[in-house]
């Protein structure tokens, strides 16, 4: 797999608790996905830092879940963190929801899509204001949408 790094692995407690609105089996989203989205939307995989296109996207959109397309984040949201993540520091309000990720040696605070339950990356609590949150999400997770 391009660009994905096992580095991080499964989070030690994830999404898999919750119901979503969109659930298929592990076939139906191989189908669906091309095998990195798979690693890392169903699998808590992390992609290689500086690999996605979308760090470089600075056009007026929508960037929404791969799996399911939900709405994710406003491209107003977005900002350079340097960290080679595509980083925002505020989700569309309902678009994701967290839980704790105990994986690498380390707590961090997981985020996932809301509607299907994909793993995106994690945020942080040292962002920009207003929120003064990074949410670091990995691009292959992501669609972005311009505005037409």
């Amino acid at each position: 797999m391009s660009g994905i790094s096992s580095l991080f692995g499964k989070s030690s407690k994830d999404a898999k608790g919750e119901n979503f609105s969109v659930e298929k089996t592990p076939e139906e989203w191989r189908r669906d996905l091309t095998p990195e989205q798979f690693y890392v939307l169903r699998e808590h995989g992390t992609e290689r830092a500086g690999t996605s296109s979308l760090n470089a996207e600075k056009r007026s959109g929508m960037f929404s879940c791969a799996g399911c397309g939900q709405e994710l984040f406003e491209a107003g949201t977005k900002f350079e963190s340097g960290t080679g993540w595509p980083s925002f520091f505020q989700p569309v309000e309902g678009g994701v929801g967290t839980s704790e990720d105990g994986a690498f040696f380390m707590t961090r605070t997981e985020v996932h899509c809301s509607r299907c339950g994909g793993h995106l990356g994690h945020v942080f609590p040292d962002g920009p204001k207003p929120t003064g949150l990074r949410y670091c999400m990995n691009g292959v997770a992501l669609a972005f949408h311009p505005k037409a």
